[in-house]
């Protein structure tokens, strides 16, 4: 892993809201700090409902965690592009992302923990 990235275990439960519908809730969630970023919270996909998002054409390329596949997130009454992202497939260092997605907090998309 690089030096400057920190993946450990966030405490307590999380939830992501979006178009008034919570689209996951887990206790399962990780915590990445990236240097002098705000840390992002990634949430495994089996406590999510992954009907909701929907795989866009967008990817994006970190040098120390690899590509990054982005999801729309699509309710009953809108479509909030490329609100999520997920490493599908990590290098090494950051495996323990994999299987996770995280978000965008926006006005549109609220990431709390609870």
């Amino acid at each position: 892993m690089a030096d400057h990235i920190t993946i450990r275990p966030s405490i307590g439960m999380w939830s992501v809201r979006a178009g008034g519908a919570v689209l996951g809730e887990s206790k399962g969630a990780l915590e990445l700090t990236e240097g002098s970023y705000p840390p992002v919270i990634y949430f495994p996909r089996d406590d999510f409902a992954m009907a909701f998002l929907e795989k866009s054409d967008k990817v994006t390329t970190c040098p120390h965690k690899g590509d990054a596949t982005h999801y729309s997130i699509v309710t009953n009454s809108t479509v909030l592009a490329d609100a999520a992202w997920s490493y599908e497939t990590p290098k090494d260092g950051v495996a323990e992302i994999k299987d996770h997605i995280a978000f965008y907090a926006t006005d549109d998309v609220t990431i709390e923990q609870i």
